[in-house]
């Protein structure tokens, strides 16, 4: 078959960008959650690190307070400060002044009156009166720099005096620094590099499944071939096994379709043609008869249109049990517990009648058996082999139903069979014998060769077959179906005849 155009890639991106967009937003969100961690975590440890430091600096205020000594004359403060009260010195305690020397630049102290005035220490430090005896904290910015501040009266050997300690290395006013540094741009720069990355994975990855997408739009719906698996990803291979059966389907039904309607155009041609020819030549004939000849023609030609009128219309029944027996084949469909017994007991009150007028002795033999398929299917597979033994058995003839159950092998096996002493089909003639619209050679009566093809079609849409042997008294057929059954055989019952008699 010729390919069509080419059809727009659109289904084909539109896949890609779905696959991008749904990569990206789970591997973009662990990214975006694991960064909020991050920094609420840091967040949490700049706090916990300031706490630390007020509790530092709430410790060294009173080792400040003890530095304060007074002397008898103004002299110069451990620092160097010039602008002190006369009689006080500052002799800096060892924690202090360690305290001073490693945060060098971003420490300092200032010591003032009760009033406020300035005595030792750094002057640019504002000037706060405590409101209470206890330890003050806020924050100063001086340089760009933020200092926490630690303000408090305090006894001291020089009087009430303010004390004022102030530390710049603030936790959390590097915290922001830390996070954007250590964080937010390690995260935002891996976030950008796995966008680029899964967009050129993505579309490197699933270029097999567009080229296998683009394939598939390019067919003709004739077209039902299999797909190459070999030339797909591993991970779509089961995908493309699925399509394979779906398209196995598809093509098995179609050929099934057009099988049936171009039988059906062809055999139903010959008795409708039959049954125009036969009306037009008795309109012909009528024109030239007399009355008792034209009685007689008339009997016979309505016998005659009879029969064309019944062969037309078992070929039309026939056909469609065969169109429904291979819809069933090709569409799996729900099974039902069957009884063969009573099933095989309603298909022989059917032909009673034709069977005694050839005066055959129809009869049933056999006991109680279930099994799970589709009954009305099975009620035609019967029909049409019980059908097949009367028409081809001879006048005076002998055809037996039976059905049973047998408990091996496991689980247990139902059957039913049709056995006649009629001509019977040689061995090497018994596949043909199942082909549709196949006549054995030399056998008279009438019929369409459908009787036996539809059986072994239902048959096979209940994953079993017709079985085709010799009857045990010699010289006719007898058919068998053996089914899974559906419950435990309970033993053999009793064999149950019925003549077509009775």
């Amino acid at each position: 078959m010729r390919p069509s155009a080419d059809p727009p890639a659109a289904p084909a991106e539109g896949m890609i960008g779905g696959l991008q967009r749904r990569l990206l937003v789970w591997m973009l969100l662990p990214l975006g959650l694991i960064g909020l961690v991050s920094f609420v975590l840091h967040y949490q440890s700049a706090g916990t690190a300031a706490l630390q430091q007020d509790q530092q600096l709430q410790r060294l205020l009173p080792l400040l307070a003890d530095s304060v000594v007074v002397t008898d004359a103004p002299t110069l403060g451990a620092l160097g400060d010039l602008d002190q009260e006369p009689g006080l010195a500052l002799l800096l305690a060892p924690p202090i002044e360690e305290f001073l020397k490693e945060r060098s630049g971003f420490a300092a102290y200032a010591i003032r009156n009760a009033s406020g005035r300035h005595l030792l220490g750094a002057e640019w430090l504002p000037t706060e009166l405590p409101t209470t005896n206890g330890a003050e904290f806020s924050s100063v910015v001086e340089g760009g720099i933020t200092y926490r501040l630690i303000t408090q009266r305090a006894s001291t050997a020089g009087g009430e005096l303010i004390l004022m300690l102030a530390d710049g290395s603030d936790a959390r006013q590097r915290w922001l620094d830390t996070v954007l540094l250590r964080v937010l741009l390690p995260n935002l720069l891996l976030m950008l590099t796995a966008v680029a990355a899964v967009i050129w994975a993505v579309t490197r990855a699933l270029r097999p499944l567009i080229d296998l997408t683009q394939a598939v739009q390019r067919r003709s719906p004739r077209d039902l071939s299999p797909i190459d698996a070999s030339r797909a990803p591993a991970e779509v291979r089961p995908l493309v096994a699925s399509l394979n059966r779906l398209f196995a389907l598809v093509n098995t039904q179609s050929e099934a379709q057009r099988r049936f309607v171009a039988d059906a155009a062809h055999q139903l041609r010959t008795p409708l043609a039959g049954l125009q020819a036969q009306v037009e030549a008795w309109a012909q004939a009528t024109r030239h008869m007399g009355t008792g000849d034209l009685l007689s023609l008339r009997v016979e030609q309505v016998q005659r249109l009879r029969d064309a009128t019944r062969r037309t219309s078992q070929l039309a029944n026939q056909l469609l049990a065969l169109s429904r027996a291979d819809a069933i084949s090709a569409d799996a469909q729900p099974l039902h517990q069957v009884d063969l017994q009573e099933l095989c007991e309603n298909i022989l009150a059917l032909f009673l009648d034709a069977a005694g007028a050839k005066r055959i002795d129809l009869g049933l033999e056999g006991g109680a058996a279930q099994t799970c398929g589709h009954a009305w299917l099975l009620r035609e597979l019967l029909i049409n082999l019980v059908d097949n033994a009367v028409k081809y058995t001879p006048d005076g003839g002998r055809v037996t139903l039976r059905c049973g159950q047998d408990a091996t092998p496991s689980p247990g096996q139902a059957w039913v069979e049709v056995e006649d002493n009629g001509p019977g089909i040689a061995p090497e003639e018994r596949q043909r014998a199942l082909q549709r619209f196949y006549r054995l050679p030399g056998v008279g009566g009438e019929g369409n060769g459908l009787g036996l093809a539809i059986a072994d079609e239902i048959a096979r849409a209940h994953q079993t077959q017709l079985r085709l042997d010799t009857a045990a008294q010699g010289g006719g057929l007898r058919v068998r179906v053996v089914f899974v059954a559906a419950v435990p055989a309970r033993g053999t019952a009793d064999a149950l005849r019925k003549p077509a008699g009775a």
